[in-house]
């Protein structure tokens, strides 16, 4: 199997590619810029290169010269969206086995692929050469904490890995379907404790007459309905990780009894006269503004302090702009193990209204959209006829109703908003309704500082 490394800065298109070529059994490994290439080259060998032209930190023609003068028998092609003939003959004096302008058909990269690799003798043809082994997908799990490339995914790895040797306990801080709970487990699985239980409680789902049962357990008879005696999540996670989702939503007396239970690690089971030590780490999540509970007095303070010995914050998608394609692409590989199917990714007309929708459900959001056109889908990639009706209204919305893009006043509104939000950005294009990459266009267009 050729072993390719293909080199793009261009995310959704990189990754749209490699799954292409997966699929036409090729072994891919990828780089999403020059000093990503370098390493992988120093570290592997490959049959073929293919790189972009353009790249953030480097030009494929100088890229090329480098991996020549270490490895002369590789073939490399190069990609451009700037179709120059003059570049194409300068990158073919310097040696590059062949040259395709973007946009191009699969069909003719399969082409080019197939005569560059003619070229050289391969794995097949050279008995001293190791031979790699077929790729497998690995199943994805449905818990995995997928890695972002943007500032705040960043950040909030860093904090991961930050805290999660520590017995801090963690607050959680985000919009609903950001993922709280992947990064709860995720702190979990990288901690001490990590071979004991992790259990997840959604405090919104209990009623507040049974929280004690819920939280400590109960004997059999204590109350009615008590049949058997059953343990609390508690004791279940005793020796582990407690997370608690949505822990704004507990009652003040739920809260009370919360706070005891940390306080002294120390629990006693509804209808006993036993206490029970416990050790667990306490890790929980919120939507809400608890501060601000705190001060209206919904939220008691002490309980707050207790369980914020450090924060994350889980960031929406609209903040993670970098990463949408990352986890469409996370999210298609599961819907193609879970529905059977084989769809490659995502066309480029579905990218754009991707990068233009406002993803008010964040990943879960994503996730269930990526999932439903997976199924819907018959051919290799995923096309705008499959997408939910709401992504054309939305658009439909923004073309009739005045939107942002279309006023007559753009820079004086983009001034205004960013005063507004003290300069911040993503704060700025939040107000405008726009996102963060369509506000750097603009800012880039009236020249504003």
């Amino acid at each position: 199997m050729p072993k390719i490394l293909l080199i793009e800065d261009d995310i959704s298109f990189c990754k749209l590619l490699e799954k292409f070529l997966i699929k036409k059994e090729y072994e891919v490994i990828i780089a999403f810029s020059a000093a990503e290439a370098r390493l992988a080259i120093k570290n592997q060998s490959f049959d073929l290169i293919l790189t972009d032209l353009r790249l953030p930190d480097s030009d494929g023609i100088g890229l090329m010269a480098e991996f020549k003068a270490s490895n002369p028998e590789t073939p490399v092609i190069l990609m451009t969206g700037y179709s120059d003939v003059n570049t194409a003959v300068k990158a073919i004096k310097n040696g590059a086995a062949d040259y395709i302008s973007k946009p191009f058909n699969p069909d003719e990269v399969l082409l080019v692929i197939t005569n560059a690799l003619q070229q050289t003798p391969q794995a097949d043809d050279a008995p001293a050469k190791e031979k790699k082994p077929a790729r497998k997908q690995t199943p994805a799990n449905e818990n995995e904490f997928v890695k972002g490339i943007s500032v705040a995914s960043k950040k909030l790895l860093d904090h991961i890995q930050l805290v999660s040797p520590t017995d801090m306990s963690v607050l959680i801080i985000g919009e609903s379907g950001t993922g709280k709970e992947i990064i709860a487990k995720s702190i979990h699985e990288q901690s001490n404790r990590k071979n004991n239980n992790f259990i997840a409680v959604d405090c919104g789902a209990i009623p507040k007459e049974l929280a004690a049962s819920e939280f400590f357990g109960h004997l059999k008879g204590s109350f009615t309905g008590a049949i058997s005696d059953k343990m609390g999540y508690f004791e279940a996670a005793n020796g582990g990780t407690l997370f608690l989702d949505e822990i704004g939503n507990l009652s003040y007396e739920n809260q009370i009894q919360l706070l005891r239970a940390l306080q002294e690690r120390k629990i006693k089971p509804v209808g006993s006269n036993k206490e029970i030590n416990v050790d667990i780490r306490i890790i929980t999540a919120t939507n809400e503004d608890l501060r601000e509970a705190v001060k209206n007095g919904d939220f008691r303070e002490d309980l707050y302090h207790r369980i914020n010995e450090f924060s994350i914050q889980s960031p929406s998608l609209t903040d993670r702009e970098e990463d949408l394609m990352v986890f469409a692409d996370y999210f298609l590989e599961k819907a193609n193990q879970q529905l059977n199917k084989e769809i490659i990714g995502f066309a480029p007309e579905v990218v754009k209204i991707f990068q233009n929708y406002s993803w008010p459900g964040n990943l879960r959001e994503l996730q269930n959209c990526v999932k439903r056109a997976t199924l819907l889908s018959r051919g290799d990639f995923i096309e705008s006829d499959v997408l939910p009706a709401e992504f054309f209204q939305t658009q439909k919305q923004q073309n009739t109703t005045g939107n942002f893009s279309l006023s007559d006043n753009e820079k004086e509104t983009i001034i205004h908003a960013l005063s507004k939000a003290q300069n911040n950005k993503s704060e700025a294009a939040k107000m405008l309704k726009i996102t963060r990459k369509t506000l750097y266009n603009k800012l880039k267009q009236y020249n504003i500082d």
